[in-house]
Order: structure tokens, then sequence, then C-alpha cells
């Protein structure tokens, strides 16, 4: 077995970023190169000030203060990166369909085959290519087809190597895995090719933890591992309702839920529905799968949690709607929080802005703080989902960088965002200028303003 001693990542977003900034601090003797076609997110990544990389997650700075310039790189310098490399990596963009066969629920694979395009015109050696990105089922066999035909005589090895990370503790995620998965060729060239990447984890994981499965068994994984997590959420979503409904506790229920060893009490914590970028997006995907081979009723099954999903953003809007008498037109509610979760910047089908949309529909005046989204990423969200042009949603939509001034003056405040810092505030303070009668709804929580006066504003209280 060949050791590897030069990576190419193709992609330097939320994944190929932090991934490769781990395996080069762990792996000094490997020279890792994550390249992008967008010029200003390489020059976020190699800039001077650590605080401005393009992705904020806890430690990544550390990290990558560590190996950049030693060993890691991040450059736009694509097709030689590519030729150097003897182990490719692929974590480009894999978004749900937004027009043709599939709209809606399939992933749009155009930027998985323009990487094995372009690594089958540049190669001249062999090379080990691992699809990091989320891909469905049988997509490595798409990648064999284009590589194989490349008439360079070179000979390619296909790994699936599916990320299992949670923006947030992506860094302790990679340090600290509960498995690696490796899926390849059942051949001698496929068992040299996982061995090759074994090793590499293998610098800082044990080996019992790194997984070697077909290349099948190993694309089909994460898909499923993210609809699992995701219908947890839904499913204790759903008994929220039916706790406000009965004037049941939902964390009192999550929490004898989750005492039960058989089911345990992660992912068990009611809100106002998941975000990000995987969860929506690869159950969608795997219903196309479900829906493309036939299994209709398999499909319907995994539908309805993204159905629960919708109805959970929805609900939360409504409560706030009919808490203010049935009318926000003019009224200022304020956000706290925009980012899908805490400990991230990323906003991809946040629920904050599903929301939002929703009350400003309604002409609601909404005042967001959230500590690491920018104002821009706000107006490019709403604009995402709504008709309304620029200037219109500028006049409904108010980012602010004071938690206190978003909060002031208005008729309800939405915590939208799990931030440690929130637990902080002096919330009294905060009530006491709000408009009188005033609502807080704790979206994270399903919570309204009389839990809160209950434990005397004290959030450290919530959310445990």
């Amino acid at each position: 077995m060949k050791k590897i001693t030069n990576i190419c990542c193709i992609g330097a977003g939320y994944v190929g970023g932090p991934t490769m900034a781990v395996i080069a601090q762990k792996c000094p003797e490997i020279k890792v190169t994550v390249v992008d076609i967008n010029s200003q997110r390489i020059a976020d990544w190699n800039s001077t000030d650590f605080n401005k990389l393009p992705i904020y997650e806890p430690g990544l700075k550390e990290v990558v203060a560590e190996a950049r310039g030693r060993n890691l790189f991040f450059s736009t310098e694509i097709e030689k990166a590519i030729e150097e490399a003897e182990m490719i990596f692929i974590s480009v963009n894999t978004p749900t369909k937004t027009y043709g066969k599939g709209k809606g629920m399939a992933a749009d694979l155009k930027y998985i085959e323009l990487c094995a395009r372009q690594i089958a015109k540049v190669a001249k050696t062999d090379k080990i290519v691992v699809e990091k990105s989320t891909l469905p089922v049988r997509t490595a066999e798409t990648l064999r087809s284009i590589l194989d035909n490349t008439g360079n005589g070179v000979k390619f090895q296909i790994l699936s190597n599916p990320e299992f990370l949670a923006e947030g503790t992506a860094i302790d995620d990679l340090h600290n895995a509960d498995r690696v998965l490796i899926g390849g060729e059942q051949s001698a060239d496929g068992q040299n090719a996982m061995e090759a990447l074994t090793e590499i984890y293998a610098h800082w994981l044990p080996k019992e933890r790194i997984l070697q499965t077909n290349v099948w068994s190993s694309e089909l994984s994460k898909l499923t591992a993210n609809a699992f997590l995701a219908q947890r959420v839904s499913s204790i979503n759903s008994l929220s309702a039916l706790c406000e409904k009965t004037e049941a506790n939902i964390e009192e229920l999550s929490k004898a839920i989750g005492a039960d060893s058989r089911i345990g009490p992660k992912f068990l914590k009611a809100s106002v529905g998941f975000g990000g970028s995987c969860f929506q997006k690869d159950i969608l995907n795997l219903v196309y799968i479900c829906q493309s081979l036939g299994l209709q009723e398999v499909a319907d099954y995994w539908e309805q949690v993204i159905i629960m999903n919708d109805y959970q953003k929805r609900r939360f809007a409504d409560n706030i709607i009919n808490s203010l008498f049935n009318t926000v037109s003019g009224k200022k509610i304020a956000f706290l929080g925009w980012a899908f979760k805490k400990d991230t910047n990323d906003t991809r089908e946040t629920a904050a802005m599903y929301v939002a949309d929703i009350l400003m529909s309604d002409m609601a005046q909404i005042a967001v703080y959230d500590p690491k989204v920018r104002p821009e990423k706000m107006f490019a969200d709403v604009e995402y989902l709504n008709s309304r042009s620029i200037d219109e949603n500028k006049k409904l939509l108010f980012p602010k960088n004071d938690p206190y001034v978003a909060c002031k003056d208005a008729h309800a405040i939405a915590i939208l965002t799990e931030w440690d810092e929130f637990k902080t505030y002096d919330w009294k303070r905060i009530y006491d200028n709000m408009m009188k009668p005033a609502f807080i709804f704790d979206g994270r929580n399903i919570l309204d303003h009389k839990k809160l006066i209950e434990i005397g504003f004290n959030l450290k209280a919530i959310g445990k």
C-alpha cells in the first residue's frame, strides 16, 4: 500500500475546509491543498485575521493557524492541485434540484460531474477519488463511468467517505469521531485504497472506529443517518403541539422519553423546526430515490418528517400572530438569532427566515440580532423565499448589532437560535422596555412569556 503524501480537496465550504484543516493538523507529513473556484472564499481562508475565515466554527481558527503555511494551503489553482495529488476529495455542493426531472427533491449532481470531468482531463497519474459530499446511493457508478473513459490510461479508485459533522461542534466531531465510514470497491485495488485512507484517519482515531464497507452502503448511510436524526426532531415537535393542547410539559415529556436507554435523550428537544444544509435536502433526496425505485410507501413515510417540520414553523409563526390579537401589521417583533443553530454562521434552511417571511407577509416589522450572521445574509435569505423587492424587504427587516436595541419597544420577542449569550441577558430589563402586553417566545422550546415569567426571566433554566 502506497503512503499518501499529497491530498487535494475540491470545495472549500463547510465540509471541505474544516475536514482538510484537521487532516493537515494531524498529518503534518501530508501536503493538503484545498481548492475552490470562488476566489473570495479562498482569500478569506488565507486571511491574516483568523476571525475573518469564511466559516465560523469553534476551534477552527486555531486548527487553521497551526497548519496553514506548513502543510495546509488554500488555492484557486485547481488543475495544479489535481495533477499533484495522489488522493482527491470531492466536497462540492449537492443542492436540491430547482429544475427539470426531480425538481424540488432530487440532488443536483452537476458540480460532482464537473469535478469528475476536470479530474479526468487533468490526471496523468493514478488517483484515489474520495466522495466527501453527501450523494445519492450509486453516485460512485457515475463517477467511475466518467473517470474510466478518460483515454489517459490513468487508474482510479473511488471511495465513499461521508461526513457526519454537526455544525457548531465540527472540530470536536472530527477530533473525536464516533466513527469514520469508508466505502470502496471489493477488490484488491479497492482494499488498498481503503487502507490508504484508513491510515490517514488512524493518525488520531482508533482503528476500531474506522469502518470499511462496500461503496453503496457508505453512500446510503449518510442519507439515512440524517433522516433518522431529523425524524427524532419532527417526532418531538409533533408532541409539543399535543402538549400545548393538553397542558402537558414538553420538557418533562422529553426527559421522560430520553431516560429510556433504548431511546436516549439526543435530538429530543422541541424547537421551531430543524434547519441547516443537510436534513431537508437529504430526506427529499431519500424520498425521491424511493419513489424512483417504486417504493412509494417508504417515500411517504420519510416525506412526513418534512411535512411535520414545515408545520412546526408555520405553527410557531401563527402562535405569535394569535397572541398579538391576530394582527402583527406595523408591530415590531424582535428576533434573537438567525443562524439555524448556535455556534455557526450558517443560515441555510434556518427556521428564522421562514418565520420571518410569514410575519413580514402580514406586514410585521422584524428587528434581528445574531452575533455571527451578517445583515446582507439575512436580506439574501428572505429575498430567496419571497417575491418582495430588496427595497420592500428593507422596510420590514432591520438587522441590529445590539440585542437590547433590537428588543426595545418590541411587541414580542422570538428566540430562534439557542446562542449561549442569550442566557446571560438582563431579561427583566428587556421585558420592562417592551410594549405592553409583551410576549416572549422561546422557539427552541416552544415556550411563551408565561413560562419565562414563572422562572423570573432566567433563561439559564431553559434548554439545559
